[in-house]
């Protein structure tokens, strides 16, 4: 309640407290200098049982090594994290892993949903693992969550997952099939494995649901491309609630030339169906460095702060995943 009432008396509903990027605290550094070096794509969990943060994130090099390993680590700071779980590109058959979300379940069951390269369609798609705590993932165990012919579409991923009143919302990443399409454009698109970098189609903003968070029915595109700086990308990864409104912060792009450098705007939703995008001109959230990347934003509130950690570029093009705390005032 006390977070709800917070601007009331300066007539501020719901506005969600920002954050310089430039005095943020770097949580995890790239393998390696230089462009294409990543540690990213984060998803953070802040368990009120054991007391400690877990953090998923990828390592991601140049091709043709791509995304190559991921991993969960925990921390009691939520800064100094340390591995607890990993898995290889090699255990998925997969040329590629990108963008995972960690949930806990009602009934204490921990889920990581994670997306990847399917090794025949080439197409991305998201599979699902539960274990009783997050060491213990196996990715042998994974489920089938959705895929590209399951919603009719290029690829599906990046998920970002909540349980809104006993109710499943995964909302995702996704490449709609073009108008006009052949068998030689059809090849094209996915002869790489990863139809969002050819400029063929564009990255929307989707919707599953689900009451048992395995079954997901497909609602929808929820968040399209724009028309200026988010033209080619409009990504939601990740939403935070304020009542009586979830902010969203979705990922941009202008062209299929800043693929894989996205920067991170902000859109407004008062059901997670309808959104209104905030960040019509320019990006709201951006590196001062290299390419101005500043993407895959995640956040939680714990007690009365907002932890946000994001990917993010480094000066020799290269990213980290960096983190800021906000008091909510």
């Amino acid at each position: 309640m006390e977070i709800a009432l917070q601007g009331q008396e300066k007539r501020w509903l719901g506005v969600i407290p920002l954050f310089n990027p430039q005095e943020g605290v770097t949580v995890l550094n790239p393998p390696e200098a230089g462009v294409g070096y990543w540690v990213g794509a984060p998803s953070i969990l802040y368990d009120r049982e054991t007391s400690k943060f877990y953090l998923y994130y990828r390592i991601r090099k140049p091709r043709p090594a791509r995304g190559i390993k991921c991993f969960v680590a925990e921390s009691v700071d939520g800064v100094k994290f340390s591995p607890i779980w990993e898995a290889t590109k090699e255990e998925f058959h997969s040329p590629s892993i990108e963008k995972a979300c960690l949930v806990k379940t009602r009934d204490a069951k921990y889920r990581l949903y994670i997306s990847y390269v399917d090794p025949e369609s080439k197409q991305w798609r998201i599979d699902m693992m539960e274990a009783s705590s997050p060491d213990k993932f196996k990715v042998s165990e994974r489920k089938q969550i959705l895929t590209a012919s399951s919603i009719k579409c290029e690829g599906v991923k990046d998920p970002y997952v909540l349980i809104v009143g006993g109710q499943y919302y995964m909302i995702v990443s996704y490449a709609p099939t073009p108008m006009k399409i052949d068998e030689d454009l059809k090849e094209k698109m996915h002869m790489t494995g990863d139809v969002y970098n050819t400029g063929i189609t564009k990255s929307h903003t989707g919707l599953a649901l689900s009451c048992d968070g395995v079954n997901f029915k497909w609602w929808g595109d929820i968040l399209s491309p724009g028309e200026s700086w988010d033209a080619y990308a409009s990504r939601i990864s990740c939403v935070v609630y304020l009542p009586p409104i979830f902010t969203a912060f979705y990922d941009g792009s202008a062209s299929v030339k800043e693929n894989y450098e996205e920067k991170t705007g902000i859109a407004i939703s008062f059901d997670l169906l309808h959104y209104k995008k905030l960040s019509l001109d320019k990006p709201e959230l951006v590196s001062p460095h290299a390419s101005g990347c500043l993407r895959y934003m995640d956040s939680i509130i714990v007690e009365d702060e907002i932890y946000y950690y994001y990917e993010y570029a480094r000066p020799d093009g290269s990213h980290e995943i960096r983190m800021n705390k906000v008091k909510i005032k």
